[in-house]
């Protein structure tokens, strides 16, 4: 399945993996909403909506910018009205923007846990009601959210659990919405990474820049997430390794951002 034509909004999508995703639909000749609030590059993140608006149009599809704070429900339910105004409704929703916090509940402020719940499950969950009537309209509707599959291992419960209920709370909504939307045939998903992806989430929160010796590219999640949405299945719970697995790919060195360090490459949060 291509998606040619199909409108794919993805929130967080200045920059990291939410970039590699709109590139990757672009090149189908996707219409791509790039949602985040980077309006401007961000001085030591840089990206912007505008420039990867550029890099859409560049790959061969069409893209529509728009400033939004997913925290923010009436600029929510705009954004999703202007974007299917523009091209004519909404096929796929990835919920991407994140908030990240690796503090424990005594280091955690309440301004802190607030700020992660919102921008992380809360998100998905406006998100996917917003953009829900014109989902029923579309032929290859889908929710994707990035979080992981649910792992009770209480060492991830110690070391940071507020981030980690922020992010089991996407995954849950998720398996909810797949069961509760199968009657509008809307495929519900989430997708994580198998390992350390190179983006500023890792090299600002968990380690430097010279991290990304451990790491994957983001393009690893880009060609998970377009496997998972030219695909009809729903309520699964996958790593981008699994999905690709999946397809027949054995080999993932070409996504080592340095190979020669490929089996250094560290698993990420919440796998075993």
């Amino acid at each position: 399945m291509s998606l040619k034509n199909q409108t794919v909004f993805i929130t967080g999508a200045s920059r990291g993996i939410g970039r590699a995703i709109a590139l990757r639909c672009a090149r189908d000749g996707a219409n791509v909403v790039i949602a985040a609030k980077s309006n401007e590059p961000h001085p030591k993140l840089g990206g912007s909506i505008h420039s990867v608006a550029a890099e859409v149009e560049a790959a061969g599809g069409k893209a529509l910018a728009i400033v939004l704070d997913v925290r923010d429900e009436v600029a929510v339910h705009q954004a999703m009205k202007q974007a299917a105004e523009h091209f004519g409704g909404i096929d796929i929703l990835i919920n991407n923007a994140g908030a990240i916090a690796l503090t424990n509940v005594e280091n955690t402020s309440l301004k802190k846990y607030d700020l992660i719940q919102s921008i992380n499950h809360r998100a998905v969950f406006v998100c996917s009601q917003a953009a829900l009537p014109f989902l029923k309209k579309s032929s290859n509707a889908h929710i994707l959210s990035l979080s992981p599959p649910i792992n009770l291992n209480p060492k991830w419960l110690t070391v940071f659990a507020p981030y980690t209920l922020s992010k089991y709370g996407m995954t849950l909504l998720s398996i909810g919405m797949a069961q509760e939307f199968k009657d509008y045939n809307i495929c519900v998903n989430t997708l994580w990474p198998e390992t350390y992806i190179a983006t500023a989430a890792v090299t600002n929160n968990i380690a430097n820049e010279e991290a990304v010796d451990i790491c994957r590219k983001p393009e690893i999640m880009a060609d998970g997430a377009w496997t998972i949405i030219t695909q009809r299945q729903t309520g699964q719970n996958l790593t981008d390794e699994q999905v690709l697995r999946s397809t027949g790919v054995t080999d993932f060195s070409g996504y080592a951002c340095n190979p020669a360090t490929i089996d250094q490459i560290q698993k990420d949060f919440f796998l075993d």
